[in-house]
């Protein structure tokens, strides 16, 4: 049973992506991820998208699954169905950050994304 972090806590000043997380056996299951942002300042956007591949290197031209759109801190759950998506057997996360109001345009925020398997209700074993 897959759960790990995704991301373990960063603190980000700029748009990047986490490492590829092989799902191997857990592959084509349902997990329940979690954003965890820790810290931030005022006047920024968070948007965190979750990539997945077949082979680690081919991500697509679009995230698998999005958290919305967040601006403070605290925790938000989503879950991810890839039973109809044997094919990703890696996962890894990318986010972007936006900063507007006054002082610094340089947004910062501390966050994590943890994933864990979910089996869903009625959902067959």
């Amino acid at each position: 049973m897959l759960e790990t972090f995704l991301v373990p806590e960063v603190t980000q000043e700029k748009a990047g992506e986490g490492q590829a997380i092989p799902l191997g056996v857990d592959s084509g299951k349902n997990y329940l991820l979690t954003l965890a942002i820790t810290n931030i300042i005022e006047q920024q956007s968070l948007d965190v998208g979750i990539w997945g591949s077949a082979d680690g290197a081919d991500w697509g031209a679009k995230p698998v699954t999005t958290f919305p759109q967040k601006f403070y801190q605290g925790l938000s759950q989503i879950f991810m169905d890839l039973s109809d998506k044997p094919d990703i057997k890696f996962l890894k996360v990318k986010w972007a950050m936006k900063r507007w109001g006054v002082g610094s345009q340089t947004p910062r925020f501390s966050f994590m994304v943890k994933i864990q398997e979910k089996a869903m209700a009625g959902a067959a074993r």
